[in-house]
């Protein structure tokens, strides 16, 4: 389990841009599931694990001080894997998958750069609209439904018709996705028993299962797949702290249900982020698209925001300032 007493602060040098880099300065920074797996020794299999010693690598928002590429100006607000530190490395393109800059259109603050657009957005917007494809009238579940992939790709799927139900660990997160979000329904897998609430509001069972956590949460929902049904992996969050792996007990029903399972990640559709960008943008202005941030003041308390997002003590996507505009 990871705590707070895993990190320490730590003073270095700022780095100078080399060919083809800029120097960034660091406004926000992420909290996101997948820094759990990089700190693993096995890593996360399209990152190698982190060092001790080692930034903790972390998707970042910062604006560009200096640059050896016309790619990456002056000036420049950018989304990057920047980690808990107050200056990175970005470059221009995938030479380096770890430092690669994208500019972010003018308008986007660094808040909502981390919540609803750039890596969010983009991982939504594919996973939506190029795994996953709900088609009007399917039943969509999402877990870890008020999470800012969650919540959007439920936001996201609605639009095209699908009747969305969340799957979520409080009872605060469950009235936000219901009340404020417009899900169909939405399930508290820590108060209600889930097998038996996806029985209720899925007699015909779930076509579409869009899952961000794995875990049990996956071998239930698997119990209560429709035939033919679609099962999209985004994300490991219940299983990032385990020290052996989960094992499935109900894998047999992929094979019994005919179950397409397909996994994703948002850098193989990197080119679609400036689609992603602009309909989330369009959709945020006409009020179809809602979100949140829980936003911690100050580098160090970026640990405290790790623990938090497994502890579930948070609503809104958790982003750390660590300087001023």
């Amino acid at each position: 389990m990871v705590d707070v007493s895993c990190f320490e602060r730590r003073e270095g040098t700022i780095p100078e841009p080399g060919p083809e880099q800029a120097l960034v300065r660091v406004l926000c920074v992420a909290v996101d599931p997948a820094i759990r797996g990089w700190l693993n020794e096995r890593g996360s299999g399209y990152l190698p694990p982190l060092a001790l010693g080692e930034p903790v690598r972390s998707n970042g928002v910062g604006v560009v001080v200096r640059t050896t590429t016309e790619a990456l100006p002056v000036g420049a607000l950018v989304t990057t894997l920047t980690g808990w530190q107050e200056w990175a490395l970005a470059c221009s393109d995938f030479s380096d998958i770890a430092k690669l800059g994208t500019v972010l259109p003018s308008g986007i603050s660094p808040v909502e750069a981390l919540t609803v657009h750039g890596q969010i957005a983009t991982t939504s917007y594919v996973g939506v609209e190029v795994v996953a494809k709900p088609k009007a009238g399917e039943t969509m579940v999402i877990s870890a439904a008020a999470s800012a992939v969650g919540s959007l790709v439920g936001q996201m799927a609605r639009r095209r018709g699908a009747l969305i139900i969340g799957i979520v660990g409080t009872e605060e997160k469950r009235l936000w996705v219901t009340d404020e979000l417009g899900f169909e329904a939405c399930i508290n897998y820590r108060a209600d028993d889930l097998a038996s609430s996806l029985l209720q509001l899925a007699p015909k069972g779930v076509d579409v299962f869009f899952d961000n956590v794995g875990g049990e949460v996956l071998d239930t929902v698997l119990r209560r797949m429709a035939l033919h049904g679609r099962v999209i992996l985004c994300g490991t969050l219940a299983t990032a702290n385990l020290v052996e792996p989960y094992r499935l007990q109900h894998w047999e029903r992929i094979l019994s249900r005919r179950i397409s399972v397909a996994g994703f990640n948002a850098m193989d559709h990197w080119d679609r982020f400036p689609e992603a960008t602009q309909a989330v943008s369009q959709w945020i202005a006409d009020g179809s698209v809602k979100y949140r941030a829980h936003v911690l003041e100050g580098l160090d308390r970026a640990p405290e925001g790790l623990v938090r997002l497994f502890e579930g003590d948070h609503l809104g996507k958790v982003v750390i300032k660590v300087s001023e505009a």
